[in-house]
């Protein structure tokens, strides 16, 4: 494994470990989401440059594409659930209370 390689599988490792066990406020949890696209969009495109294929150097861009609707519902579901109940730690958060 290369060390390009390697710093991109740790920094996705970290980040879905920062979401498992990290989950106090959903703005972090959200941070920790992105850091996993953004290593998934960099680890795309570095792997179709190297093929050097023309029908896959699409993908990253899809991707990053995704990642952006992604960022922005999170961010409506932080506004929104700051404005409903006051903070945005995901222990206030309950699924059976409407």
């Amino acid at each position: 494994m290369t060390p390009v390689h390697f710093s991109f599988s740790s920094a996705f490792i970290l980040g879905l470990m920062g979401l498992a066990f990290h989950r106090t406020h959903l703005l972090s949890a959200l941070l920790c989401l992105e850091g996993m696209m953004l290593s998934l969009f960099i680890a795309l495109a570095l792997w179709s440059l190297q093929l050097e294929t023309t029908g896959f150097s699409t993908a990253p861009m899809l991707l990053l594409a995704f990642s952006a609707c992604e960022a922005s519902v999170g961010l409506a579901l932080l506004v929104a659930t700051a404005r409903t109940h006051g903070t945005d730690r995901l222990q206030n958060l309950n699924l059976l209370q409407c």
